[in-house]
């Protein structure tokens, strides 16, 4: 079994309604980072200066020293930005990505994130990076910062984010039971779901473009108008969306020590003043959003094909290509992965094997399928799935001239072609089979052998979708 385990199908075309409360067409959702005295820094134990966003371009790390430019930039954001930001959202629901070493070093600023009534998430421990942290170093971390956000807030954190994240964060965030979400993804526009062993673990996906970060990258924003014309066109692509019976989630991404600059706040106020002349938006933490998810929109366990044995496998989708079970086989042995898990997924799987098996191989699959009310029909002898869609357009009940007719029509295609007439009959009515019938059996062997096999695809995607549907 090869697996790859990223999911590159998500919602697809039919995403999950939202049902925001109200009726709301669209979820904005304003995160505000506190990091303020959590980030690198040879006073917390770290073996360097910070060197990631800020107002200093290029900056690089100093080891082993203090780097007074790149402090007080960082206080910056404690002494003033954040005040300015608290007043300018003050009547907003907000969700503070909190980092805990910071928190600690900030009474004042919690007491006021409390007053305004502001969720305050977990943003870890420390502002670091994590990729390459040992897996029990994490764990341990992880459970620290549990601890101190509940000494420094009074309760412990609902969400989690920790940004500079390893490959195993959001597991081990999750493994620990505490989170009603974690926030560490990119990945939607929606919160979805993820499972950890027995445990599911609700995703509310972050954003790194709606994001005040952006003024501190070589790439990214430059003077505030850029920002605000950014939020609006997103609030206002996504408002539409809403408006047309899919609504989706508005996440903005803050930074005491770079919106809290006054030319940048002015930027934000006014893009919030846009948002607010709309009516049905909801404002909304991120603990908001996740409770009201978790109850529109459960997590829902189906067996996923990608996870099952081969025998297990083969015995679900053996058939779907008519009597021929070696497909499934081999399809089995593919790099499946959780985009799989769908009826295109699985089709997917099962027509390359089809596609790329000799045309001797493929036209045993062709001969494997019945004539149409030919004599299997008769004697009731067809597979579950090929009597019930012969039976969906009335092949089963054809008057004695409509019997005969196909029966000569059958004789003369596989006698011309060597092979079965196939059309996915699903797709037609009795009277399109039979005028699809007369037209094919005028083409050379060559079209019509193609054509059979697109025709026998279709049926197999046809069955998927029964199959599993959702």
């Amino acid at each position: 079994m090869r697996r790859y385990p990223r999911d590159m199908t998500g919602y697809g075309a039919t995403p999950p309604a939202a049902n925001w409360p109200n009726g709301a067409k669209i979820a904005v959702q304003i995160v505000l980072n506190y990091e303020e005295g959590g980030e690198n820094n040879i006073l917390h134990g770290d073996p360097a200066s910070e060197a990631f966003l800020s107002e200093i371009t290029g900056a690089q790390p100093w080891p082993g020293q203090r780097h007074w430019n790149m402090e007080s930039i960082y206080e910056y954001g404690a002494r003033a930005g954040f005040w300015r930001v608290h007043r300018l959202l003050g009547d907003l629901p907000v969700t503070v990505y909190g980092v805990t070493s910071a928190l600690a070093r900030a009474p004042e600023q919690v007491a006021a994130m409390k007053d305004a009534g502001w969720e305050i998430a977990s943003h870890g421990l420390k502002w670091i990076e994590h990729k390459d942290m040992p897996e029990e170093e994490e764990r341990a971390t992880i459970a620290k910062a549990i601890r101190l956000h509940t000494e420094v807030t009074g309760t412990p954190p609902r969400g989690w984010y920790t940004g500079r994240c390893s490959n195993n964060t959001v597991r081990l965030a999750a493994e620990t039971g505490q989170f009603a979400y974690v926030a560490d993804s990119y990945a939607d526009d929606l919160p979805y779901w993820m499972q950890f062993g027995d445990r599911d673990q609700l995703i509310v996906p972050y954003t790194m473009d709606c994001n005040d970060m952006r003024f501190a990258i070589q790439a990214g924003f430059t003077n505030g108008d850029q920002f605000e014309s950014y939020l609006k066109d997103s609030f206002d692509y996504l408002y539409a969306e809403g408006c047309a019976g899919s609504p989706k989630m508005l996440s903005i991404g803050l930074h005491c020590r770079l919106i809290g600059r006054p030319g940048r706040a002015a930027a934000l106020q006014r893009a919030l003043e846009h948002f607010k002349s709309h009516e049905g938006v909801w404002f909304a933490t991120r603990l908001e959003i996740a409770e009201h998810w978790a109850k529109e929109n459960p997590p829902v366990h189906l067996e996923r094909p990608s996870q099952m044995d081969r025998d297990s496998f083969v015995a679900e989708f053996g058939g779907v290509f008519e009597h021929s079970p070696w497909i499934a086989e081999a399809a089995h042995g593919l790099e499946l992965g959780p985009t799989h898990d769908t009826p295109k997924g699985v089709h997917q799987a099962l027509a390359r094997i089809f596609r790329s098996a000799p045309e001797g191989k493929r036209l045993e699959v062709l001969n494997a399928h019945p004539d149409l009310a030919g004599k299997l029909a008769e004697a009731k002898r067809l597979t579950a799935d090929s009597a019930a869609e012969q039976a969906s357009v009335g092949l089963d009940a054809l008057t004695d001239d409509e019997r005969t007719r196909l029966t000569e029509m059958n004789s003369a295609y596989t006698a011309k072609f060597g092979f079965p007439f196939i059309i996915a009959v699903r797709d037609n009515t009795k009277s399109s089979i039979i005028d699809s019938f007369q037209r094919r059996i005028e083409n050379d062997r060559d079209s019509e052998f193609a054509e059979a096999c697109r025709q026998v695809e279709r049926i197999a995607e046809l069955r998927l979708e029964e199959k599993l549907r959702r």
